[in-house]
C-alpha cells in the first residue's frame, strides 16, 4: 500500500532535486541542466545587489507572514475558546459554519470582495467616508494601505479553519480540571488563562513551527488574487513568489531557481533554530 506513495515522492520530490543545479549555472535549454555554464553564486548576488528587489520582496514576505502568523494564532484561539463555551448546540453549529465559510472561497473571490469595499469611485468604504463629509481615498493608488489589508484578508480567510483545529484539541481536555476549578471559585476567564491556554500550548507550538518553516514563502494566490498586476502597489505587497513569477520570463530559470533554493535553505535554518528553542519552552516537545 505504501508503494504508490513512495513512487510519487521519488518522482516528484527527490528526482527534481537535480534541477537545483540550475541555480549555479547560466541555464540554456539546448545545453541542458548539467551542460550549461557554471556561474557559481552569481544568480544569488544578482538577486541581492543588482536588481534592488531582493531586500524589498524579502521584507514584504517576512512582514506579511509575521503579522499573519501572530494574528493568525491569536484570532483562531479566541474564536475556538468562544465556541467551546457556547452552550446552545444549534447556535454553535451555525456560528462554526459561518466562520468556516471563508476557507472555501478562492482568492479571486476574496479579491473581488475587497475590490467592492475599496474601489476608488463607488466602493463601500469611500461611500461611507463621503457620507460623513470626508473625501474618498484612492485606495488602489496608495501602496501604504495594502499590507494591513492583505494581512487582514489572510487572517479572515484562515481563522475559521484554524479555529476548528484548536477546538478539536480542546475536546480532549480533561473536564474534571474545569469542574475542580469551578469548585475552587475560578470564573470562566480564570479557567481560560489557567487551564485552557496552558493545555493548548503544545498544539500552538507545533502549528507555529509549521508556519515558521514557510515564513519565507509568500502566498502567490493571495497577492495575485487581491492586487493583480497593479504596478503602483507592487513595491508594497510583492512577495518572493510573485517576484519569481514575474522574473521567470525575463531573467530565466537559473535566476528563479536560485531564489527558490534560497527560500528553502533559509526556511530550513529558521525552523531548525525555532524548533530548538521550542523544545526548551515546551518540555522537550517539538516537530523533531
Amino acid at each position: 500500500m505504501c508503494v504508490p506513495v513512495i513512487v510519487y515522492l521519488i518522482m516528484f520530490c527527490y528526482i527534481p532535486y537535480g534541477g537545483l543545479w540550475m541555480a549555479f549555472t547560466d541555464y540554456k535549454i539546448l545545453d541542458g541542466i548539467f551542460g550549461s555554464k557554471f556561474v557559481g553564486l552569481e544568480n544569488f548576488k544578482y538577486f541581492f545587489s543588482k536588481t534592488g528587489m531582493g531586500p524589498t520582496v524579502i521584507a514584504n514576505t517576512l512582514i506579511i507572514n509575521f503579522w499573519g502568523l501572530i494574528f493568525g494564532t491569536i484570532v483562531p484561539i479566541t474564536i475556538a475558546i468562544c465556541f467551546n463555551n457556547i452552550g446552545h448546540k444549534f447556535f454553535k453549529k451555525i456560528s462554526q459554519s459561518v466562520m468556516f465559510f471563508p476557507y472555501f472561497l478562492s482568492w479571486v473571490v476574496v479579491g473581488a470582495i475587497i475590490y467592492a469595499f475599496f474601489e476608488n469611485d463607488h466602493g463601500i468604504v469611500n461611500t461611507w467616508i463621503k457620507a460623513f463629509g470626508g473625501e474618498g481615498l484612492r485606495w488602489y493608488a496608495e501602496p501604504k494601505y495594502w499590507k494591513p489589508i492583505v494581512i487582514f484578508a489572510d487572517v479572515w480567510k484562515w481563522c475559521g479553519y484554524n479555529s476548528i483545529i484548536y477546538l478539536a484539541a480542546m475536546t480532549n481536555f480533561d473536564k474534571s480540571l474545569y469542574e475542580a476549578a469551578e469548585v475552587d471559585g475560578a470564573n470562566k476567564f480564570r479557567q481560560i488563562f489557567s487551564i485552557t491556554l496552558p493545555l493548548l500550548k503544545p498544539t500552538v507550538v507545533v502549528l507555529t513551527l509549521m508556519s515558521v518553516g514557510r515564513i519565507f514563502f509568500g502566498d502567490f494566490g493571495m497577492i495575485y488574487g487581491i492586487v493583480g498586476n497593479n504596478v503602483l502597489l507592487y513595491p508594497a505587497v510583492s512577495v518572493i513568489d510573485t517576484y519569481v513569477y514575474s522574473s521567470m520570463r525575463t531573467l530565466g530559470f537559473s535566476y528563479t531557481t536560485a531564489i527558490g533554493l534560497m527560500q528553502s535553505v533559509l526556511g530550513l535554518i529558521l525552523i531548525t533554530v525555532t524548533n530548538h528553542f521550542a523544545k526548551k519552552i515546551n518540555e522537550g516537545e517539538g516537530l523533531f
